[in-house]
């Protein structure tokens, strides 16, 4: 059995677990290691293909299985094996309310999209400072830089807001931060870092080209 469907299946080759046991999540939400392993893998890919810059070693991961209300973004060194945030992350309103469960690459769904992107620069937007982030799954995200799917920080992104009114709030497709966090965030992984966001679609696991 190949290494991508021993991931797929919820196994990991010993490597991976290295890498994954060695990652220093002291003082933050673990990450699912299956998770990890899924995203570690088409990282490699996007590597191989030179698609990343390989001066910053940093994968991010947003895990949209889990309930909004939850730490589900970790931004993590592969060098250092830090990880170096760990915090909320809206979904699009269009996804779901308290869960994400509906995922679209088109415009005007208000859906957040699956897959695997790049980071691209910054710019100062509605929001403020801004991060591009450019699809590289065809049909899954591959609309998101046209549909100005970004990295930006939002007031509804908080714990306030989730005590408030029970769940955070929702963006319009954009992975949205805090707006204590959100520059932090910007500034490390801007410039050709990957980003992944996971739902366990099973249609999207198993014909992702960076995954096979």
């Amino acid at each position: 059995m190949c290494f991508c469907s021993n991931i797929i299946a919820g196994e990991t080759d010993s490597p991976v677990d290295d890498i994954y046991n060695g990652i220093h999540f002291t003082n933050h939400t673990k990450l699912d290691k299956n998770v990890f392993a899924i995203a570690y893998k088409g990282y490699l890919k996007l590597k191989q293909e030179q698609r990343v810059n390989t001066e910053k070693d940093i994968l991010t991961i947003c895990d949209f299985r889990l309930s909004a209300n939850k730490y589900r973004i970790w931004v993590i060194d592969l060098t250092s094996n830090e990880v170096m945030v760990n915090d909320y992350v809206a979904h699009g309103q269009g996804s779901g309310e308290e869960y994400a469960t509906a995922f679209s690459n088109k415009n005007g769904s208000h859906q957040s999209s699956l897959g695997f992107y790049i980071t691209g620069n910054t710019y100062t937007g509605k929001h403020g400072n801004s991060l591009y982030l450019h699809g590289m799954d065809k049909g899954y995200n591959s609309e998101a830089y046209k549909r100005a799917i970004v990295m930006h920080g939002a007031g509804y992104v908080s714990k306030d807001f989730v005590l408030g009114t029970g769940r955070l709030g929702r963006s319009w497709g954009c992975p949205a931060l805090s707006n204590e966090i959100s520059d932090k965030v910007i500034n490390l992984i801007k410039d050709g870092t990957c980003l992944f966001i996971y739902y366990p679609d099973q249609k999207y696991l198993n014909t992702c080209y960076w995954l096979h």
